[in-house]
């Protein structure tokens, strides 16, 4: 019997956000259930898709502790979602670094790297890293040079990866991919989509995640 081609599954995110991280573990977790004798991973091509959750972003980013103070009326009300993020984190074995995270960055050189890394398939790996750089190291990944340093780590040549930063390959791309996403009315990330069809949003768990898949996929 020949092997019916893997659904293209597209979750579209920003390396920036928490939530996206905690998603990323609970898919990985949801893609080893199995499903009809095999495990759900046979059935996907996974895909990271861009989004911005912060569109204005100063290139350089802000001082972080600034940023959340504005955005959520205080700094301690920040601290406060910080605090459920790293209880939640937690319960996947992700350690949540938040004290080691002084600025918020301008994300879109880091979403320029992940679409290279697509080209060597090797996004997994750095978005995982990219994730694990910011969250639990406290890196910021909006700098130029510690991108190259993550992307070496993930696999990926040094050298090459900064010519690629250093040039304007990739932007159209990834400006008409988060175009596609609006059009798609997404307005909050993780959103997970089959196929071109968005089948549920955030980061659920593994086995609610893995239900979501299954019932797409008889479709």
């Amino acid at each position: 019997m020949q092997t019916p081609e893997p659904h293209d599954l597209n979750i579209v995110s920003d390396i920036i956000c928490p939530w996206c991280y905690i998603a990323k573990k609970q898919l990985a977790s949801a893609l080893a259930l199995g499903f009809e004798t095999t495990q759900l991973a046979s059935h996907f091509d996974v895909t990271w898709r861009p989004f911005e959750l912060n569109p204005d972003m100063p290139i350089s980013g802000v001082d972080r502790v600034s940023y959340r103070t504005q955005k959520f009326g205080s700094w301690e009300r920040s601290q406060a979602l910080d605090a459920d993020v790293a209880a939640a984190g937690k319960r996947v074995g992700i350690n949540f670094r938040h004290d080691l995270m002084t600025r918020t960055p301008n994300s879109f050189q880091a979403r320029r790297l992940i679409l290279l890394a697509g080209r060597d398939d090797r996004q997994n790996a750095v978005v995982d890293a990219l994730f694990k750089a910011y969250f639990t190291e406290g890196r910021n990944v909006g700098e130029t040079s510690v991108l190259v340093e993550i992307a070496a780590e993930a696999g990926l040549d040094a050298e090459r990866v900064l010519k690629f930063l250093h040039s304007n390959v990739g932007v159209d791309e990834i400006r008409s991919q988060e175009q596609s996403a609006m059009n798609a009315e997404i307005s909050g990330v993780p959103t997970f989509m089959l196929d071109g069809e968005v089948i549920f949003s955030g980061a659920v768990g593994a086995e609610a995640m893995a239900t979501y898949f299954q019932k797409a996929l008889k479709k």
